[in-house]
């Protein structure tokens, strides 16, 4: 008779491939803030410069954004109850979906619970198993989760090659129904996807052009309204998802574009379908951050000024840092184990930058992430560059 004493584990796999990790130098422990999610934070007991954040514009600690919270907890409660479709849609959930849509400049706009059930529950929705997506190699994983949920072929084009994404084109019956996709900014290179020569693809073959712009709300275009209002190509992308939880500091992910796609998403998309809509006070919160976007512009331009300092000092010290074209700059190590050693040297040195390695990104690309914001202090990115010119002189990465 088997009990609970001699039963064998049936995931004991689990703790093998942990092991594994372990013996690669790949396994990471979780990083525990205390306090506030500021550029200088308490994380495992330690003051560090924080360059591992998404919070692009310092927004999670904006007094605007805190007190509108608060005003909607002592008038809302603190959750609204249901799912969208049943009794959880309150008047502040259309109220947002109204100021993004103006904010966009599209005709509406569907909130979801995150950015990643946007993606993916926008994506498996609006496809069949008949269909066809190009996409990107380097898509987020979002996306490719999305793209297989569609049961739709997935056809896949280097990154950022609209010639090989032309000859996918070329190769698919023209009467079937394609969705081409891309990021606006990738999230772990900090590079733009080729948005207006994708758009002109798009159009030539008839495809459904769609963007994930979620490291771009709040960084680029005016005021912060992405890639498509960077590039100008208000008009020519049919689905836009964007992010709640990066640059406008709270929590969630929306669908911009047409009012029959938004109506559709409503009645098919099953995060939507089956998610408890937002507390009250997010949505508060995410209304005060547009206003923020319109009212105080100043902080993304003081974003691209620290970005360009740091980018330029990593450089100076002799790091590779790829291609990126934004906030979002990676210092390229290759080995994942080396990376590890120099996220935990600069952990010591009192600087917090993640490191990144397979299955994140492809083997022999590991690389440390780090994300400026606009609230860095010049002194707090000049301490940054000196702990990583020490750790990586140490390591041998840097001469």
């Amino acid at each position: 008779m088997t009990t609970a004493a001699n039963r064998v584990d049936p995931l004991r796999y689990l703790a093998d491939e942990l092991d594994s990790l372990r013996q690669q130098g790949l396994y990471r422990s979780l990083r525990i803030l205390e306090g506030e999610q500021r550029t200088r934070s308490v994380f495992d007991g330690r003051s560090v410069v924080n360059l591992s954040s998404n919070n692009y514009l310092g927004l999670t600690t904006h007094p605007r954004l805190r007190q509108r919270a608060m005003e909607a907890i002592e008038q809302l409660g603190v959750g609204s109850g249901a799912v969208r479709t049943i009794a959880g849609t309150m008047d502040i959930h259309m109220e947002l979906e109204r100021r993004l849509a103006a904010f966009k400049h599209t005709e509406a706009v569907v909130v979801f619970q995150s950015g990643f059930t946007a993606n993916a529950g926008t994506v498996s929705s609006v496809l069949t198993k008949d269909d066809v997506i190009i996409s990107d190699e380097l898509n987020h994983a979002s996306i490719i989760d999305g793209c297989r949920l569609s049961r739709a072929a997935i056809k896949v084009f280097p990154h950022k090659d609209v010639d090989e994404a032309r000859k996918i084109l070329q190769g698919l019956p023209a009467a079937q129904r394609k969705l081409l996709i891309t990021d606006g900014v990738f999230s772990m290179d900090g590079d733009l996807g080729p948005l207006p020569a994708l758009c002109a693809l798009a159009e030539e073959y008839g495809c459904i052009m769609m963007v994930d712009d979620a490291h771009a709300s709040g960084v680029f275009g005016r005021n912060g309204r992405g890639t498509v209002d960077h590039f100008g190509m208000h008009g020519r992308v049919d689905i836009q998802v964007g992010t709640l939880s990066k640059a406008i500091g709270a929590l969630g992910g929306y669908v911009a574009g047409s009012r029959s796609l938004v109506e559709f998403l409503y009645h098919r998309a099953r995060p939507f379908l089956f998610s408890t809509s937002h507390p009250p006070s997010v949505a508060a919160t995410c209304i005060a951050a547009l206003d923020v976007l319109l009212e105080e512009p100043q902080l993304i331009d003081q974003l691209w000024e620290n970005t360009r300092f740091f980018k330029a000092g990593l450089v100076a010290l002799g790091f590779d840092t790829g291609i990126s074209e934004s906030p979002i700059t990676p210092v390229m190590v290759g080995d994942g184990a080396l990376a590890m050693r120099l996220s935990d040297g600069l952990f010591q040195e009192g600087v917090f930058a993640q490191g990144i390695a397979f299955p994140t990104v492809p083997r022999g690309k590991a690389r440390i992430r780090t994300i400026v914001t606009a609230t860095h202090t010049r002194d707090e990115l000049q301490y940054a560059l000196d702990a990583f010119a020490s750790v990586g002189r140490e390591l041998g990465i840097i001469p």
